[in-house]
């Protein structure tokens, strides 16, 4: 028995599917009544969505880049992205009626780590409990034909400029198609840490009903672009207590938004050089998946408080296993600088891979993997 959604068609070519049921969206998780309906229309275009984008087109695909992240998104810009084998397609809900054209926000379209290849647009009825699937395009033709509206930074097609069929997505990706999904777009200039601090002292009150409008979109997509910054703009307009502060879980345990991240307490146990025995000390961890396998990054001190001093280690999951060669664990300042022995490469196989740093209290780091992790999101660990 499929567990596809309910699906059926009022006219030939667009495709209505049945709402499962209406999920319930949290306002405290939200800082305006704008972002909270906003939220509500994503959530159940998603599960209305999915679902059957999985039984149908795609069986690998997943929301990108996982649930925890949504909120943060949903706060400032409509749509959300869902990945599938190697391409990426944002869905664009709408209460309107008419569904006339597809207006797409700019930051889908000019930040060069949100741009997807496919854009669907989608009439949300949730009184009739349907959404309607009224057509989609592909970034280049959003670029090269699309209208932009600098008031409100949406790239705009008519309907008669998307494919109204679903399905034509479908079968041009079996027929293999050369066509041109993406077009070339500028990078966004990057913006200092003391920039990004003042951005986020700034559109970080939830008094400013539309950040995304407040500032030029050259600074807004950068501060937007790393996620870390992102999550931060989040908390912030929540009025949330610091999240990512090291010293504070050691005090009172992993911040729930950084549970929600995989983050959890856990006790190691450390041989120290020279002759002593070994002595358990506290620490943090999470699951990372690389190239299809499971690693546990640790974070915990080194040696008394005063040094500040703070090992990173990388190693996998599975009992005897080995980090393969090539794989890099890195570390990068807040603002995704690099530092003198910052990076640790497997040449051989090996057991771990760790870095240790000695850190100001306060400042703040950003770790990554070569190859990237699934679903990663750069996290700003303070400490």
């Amino acid at each position: 028995m499929s567990n596809a959604p309910s699906l059926f068609t009022i006219d030939s070519q667009q495709l209505y599917l049945e709402i499962p049921q209406s999920p319930q969206v949290q306002e405290q998780l939200y800082s305006t009544a704008g972002a909270c309906q906003r939220a509500w229309i994503n959530q159940i275009c998603l599960q209305a969505f999915l679902p059957w984008f999985k039984e149908e087109i795609a069986s690998s695909a997943r929301g990108y880049p996982n649930t925890a992240a949504l909120p943060s998104f949903w706060e400032v810009v409509n749509g959300t992205a869902i990945t599938f084998d190697t391409s990426r397609l944002v869905l664009i809900p709408t209460l309107a009626m008419d569904g006339d054209e597809l207006r797409v926000p700019q930051e889908w379209v000019d930040i060069p780590e949100w741009v997807a290849d496919y854009y669907v647009a989608v009439q949300v009825n949730p009184d009739d409990g349907w959404i309607k699937l009224f057509g989609y395009t592909t970034h280049q033709k959003l670029k090269t034909k699309g209208v932009y509206d600098a008031v409100d930074r949406t790239y705009s097609l008519e309907s008669e400029d998307f494919i109204q069929d679903i399905n034509v997505l479908w079968v041009t990706r079996q027929l293999n198609s050369s066509e041109v999904l993406r077009a070339e777009i500028a990078p966004l200039p990057a913006i200092s840490q003391i920039q990004a601090e003042n951005l986020l002292e700034r559109l970080g009150h939830p008094d400013v009903k539309f950040p995304r409008l407040a500032v030029p979109f050259s600074l807004w997509g950068a501060l937007l672009a790393h996620s870390g910054w992102r999550k931060k703009l989040y908390e912030l307009r929540q009025g949330l207590p610091q999240q990512w502060s090291i010293p504070q879980w050691l005090q009172t345990g992993v911040a729930n938004f950084a549970q929600q991240w995989g983050w959890e307490t856990r006790e190691f146990v450390v041989v120290p050089a020279g002759m002593r025995s070994a002595e358990s000390v506290l620490g943090f961890s999470r699951q990372i998946i690389v190239a299809g396998h499971t690693y546990e990054l640790r974070i915990f001190p080194k040696g008394v408080s005063e040094d500040h001093v703070w090992r990173f280690e990388l190693r996998s999951t599975t009992p005897g296993g080995q980090i393969p060669v090539g794989l890099k664990l890195r570390l990068l300042t807040e603002d995704l600088q690099a530092f003198e022995n910052n990076e640790d490469t497997a040449m051989t196989p090996v057991d771990m891979l760790y870095l240790e740093v000695i850190l100001e209290p306060g400042e703040g780091l950003v770790w990554e993997t070569e190859p990237v992790p699934e679903d990663y999101e750069r996290e700003i660990l303070r400490f």
